[in-house]
Order: C-alpha cells, then sequence, then structure tokens
C-alpha cells in the first residue's frame, strides 16, 4: 500500500478517536433523570456503550485486522453524537418560547 493511503488511514483512526471521547465526557456530564426523560437507556448503559466505543477506536485500527470492532465503536458514539446528545440538551434546557 502507497504510503499516502497509510498516512491518510492513520489520520482518519486518529480523527475517530476525539469523537469517542467527547461523546463519553458528555455521557458523563449529564443528569441521569435526563436519560429517563428522552425514554432511552439509561446513563449507566450509555456511559458503558460510549467507553467501550472509545476503548475500541483506541486499541483497534481502521487498517487493521480489528477493523469490524473499530468501526462498530465509532457508530456507537456517533449515534449518542447524533441521536441521543441532543434530546439530551432539548430535555436539559426546557421549553424556548
Amino acid at each position: 500500500m502507497p504510503y499516502e493511503a497509510l498516512l491518510i488511514l492513520r489520520i482518519i483512526d486518529w480523527a475517530a478517536l476525539p469523537v469517542g471521547v467527547f461523546a463519553f465526557i458528555h455521557a458523563l456530564m449529564q443528569r441521569p433523570d435526563a436519560y429517563a426523560a428522552i425514554d432511552r437507556l439509561t446513563k449507566p448503559a450509555w456511559l458503558g456503550i460510549t467507553g467501550g466505543a472509545t476503548a475500541a477506536l483506541l486499541i483497534f485500527s481502521f487498517a487493521s485486522i480489528g477493523w469490524i470492532f473499530w468501526v462498530a465503536g465509532l457508530v456507537a458514539a456517533l449515534v449518542y453524537i447524533v441521536d441521543i446528545r441532543p434530546r439530551l440538551i432539548e430535555v436539559q434546557r426546557g421549553q424556548r418560547w
């Protein structure tokens, strides 16, 4: 594989790690009752999901044999950021006039 291709894969690999860290830290900072208010999994469940996602992004690489775990970790972190995070913010913010 050419050097440029490996460099691009490594950049993608390391760019995904802050996404997982952000998802985990955001899940850690939210109130537990907010998760119940949006009718989703509990806070410990999301901490486990985002923590496991961050660990998978850290341990595995997109360019290695464990790429499926890397992709699963990225998908889990993105699901939290795209689906759960906006609802948590909306619930904790309250009604907007």
